[in-house]
């Protein structure tokens, strides 16, 4: 097909689902007083409510891997933005938390496959030469659907309630998932998986899924990165909005547009990461070491939320999802590190075990904050945040210090070989 084809046939449609997946994984930051409120919820009800989507989108990552090498993204993807839409219209309706936590469940299950189909049909259509950068538009596409989880609603929530918001999403849902069907073309036999192949796909898949998690080079990425995606995932998608107006005191409006402006930093610092790691490149600068760097910022920003540093919370809100965005180099060190027969498996892998963390990261956070009792606004204290945030920078800290060990061990290691590698006949006595 012609690039103009392919644009309007294979990226826009798929990339209209990863845009929605991202506004609705993120549009709980916005809507918490208005769910708050409406429901009596405490921190940690609102957590587990939120955080009930990363559940469901992790558990559905190996089933839809499996089924998109099978049947090819234009054939799964609308059946499952079809079960988005019914969990958007139940949320819609739900009158209590038990209602409203299996639908935000459906709508991560139905969201699911969103990433992963985008991936697959461009992997399928588009040159490989041009594939790197039609990938970095397709993030800017979710980049672009987290930034109109904030104003953008804030603006629709004036002409209408948090009900009719979610009613109007699953007729979006539903709309893209047409799109699809009708505009995408199906995917060529060659890169679908024979049936009689598929049979036998889940204990190959899981083999695989070992290999990988046992893969030297996945385990020290993972080792440094894992937990700090986890954090910003877990932390942006809600509790950035919540300090904001428990311990910041911004009002509902100044919440929405600071989130704004930290969710559209996420498409300026993507592209920053991919830039600043060819430039260390090269240098001869490993990417892995650009990670380790920017997680040390990470955390570092992080410390500002510890010690309630004043001066400028505007600036800590920004920064940490700015920031934050350095934790997706994790893709490309795993893809560039593992062999070609296994990164699909490793992004998959990758996949699971962040929206896995980030459900515990956010559902975790709330359990927290909420050990303490609120202010007559239902505000909760400070100390809460700064405790919770303790805890997350100790988790991250560890790989951090595990990744230095390790990388110094080798050092002290590599040394010690070359020493004994020499002969005694040419090796320098030693006099005391």
């Amino acid at each position: 097909m012609s690039g103009r084809a392919v644009f309007l046939l294979v990226f826009l449609p798929f990339a209209l689902g990863h845009y929605l997946s991202s506004l609705i994984r993120t549009v709980n930051a916005t809507l918490a007083p208005q769910l708050m409120a409406a429901l009596a919820l405490t921190p940690g009800q609102l957590g587990l409510l939120t955080s009930a989507f990363f559940l469901a989108f992790a558990l559905a990552q190996l089933p839809v891997g499996m089924a998109l090498d099978r049947w090819g993204p234009a054939r799964v993807q609308p059946p499952m933005l079809l079960l988005a839409a019914v969990g958007a219209l139940a949320f819609s309706g739900g009158h209590d938390f038990t209602q409203l936590l299996v639908a935000r469940a459906l709508i991560g299950l139905g969201l699911g496959g969103c990433f992963m189909s985008a991936v697959k049909a461009l992997a399928t259509w588009v040159a490989p030469a041009r594939l790197p950068s039609v990938q970095g538009y397709l993030i800017a596409a979710g980049g672009l659907g987290a930034a109109s989880a904030t104003l953008p609603v804030r603006l629709a929530l004036q002409y209408t309630d948090w009900r009719g918001l979610f009613v109007g999403l699953a007729a979006a849902a539903v709309g893209i998932g047409l799109l699809i069907r009708v505009l995408a073309p199906p995917a060529p036999p060659a890169s679908i998986r024979p049936a009689a192949a598929a049979a036998s796909a889940p204990p190959a898949a899981l083999a695989v899924l070992r290999e990988v998690m046992r893969h030297p080079a996945f385990r020290e990425v993972a080792r440094l990165v894992l937990v700090p995606h986890m954090v910003f995932f877990g932390i942006q998608g809600l509790w950035i909005s919540r300090w904001l107006t428990d311990v910041a005191g911004y009002t509902e409006q100044g919440v929405a547009y600071l989130l704004y402006l930290s969710m559209a930093a996420v498409i300026f610092g993507a592209i920053a990461v991919g830039m600043l790691t060819e430039w260390a490149g090269r240098r001869g600068i490993e990417p892995i070491r650009v990670a380790a760097a920017g997680v040390a910022l990470f955390v570092l920003v992080q410390l500002g939320f510890v010690l309630n540093w004043r001066p400028s919370y505007q600036l800590l809100s920004v920064l940490f999802t700015l920031i934050g965005t350095i934790t997706g180099i994790e893709y490309a060190i795993v893809a560039q590190s593992l062999p070609a027969t296994l990164t699909g498996r490793g992004a998959t892998c990758l996949n699971l075990l962040i929206f896995l963390g980030a459900f515990a990261v956010q559902a975790g956070f709330g359990l927290l904050v909420g050990c303490w009792r609120p202010n007559v606004l239902q505000q909760y204290p400070a100390q809460a945040y700064q405790v919770a945030f303790a805890v997350l920078v100790l988790l991250q800290l560890r790989g951090l210090l595990l990744f230095a060990r390790g990388r110094w061990g080798r050092a002290a290691q590599s040394g010690k070989i070359e020493h004994q590698s020499g002969s005694p006949a040419t090796s320098p006595s030693i006099t005391p």
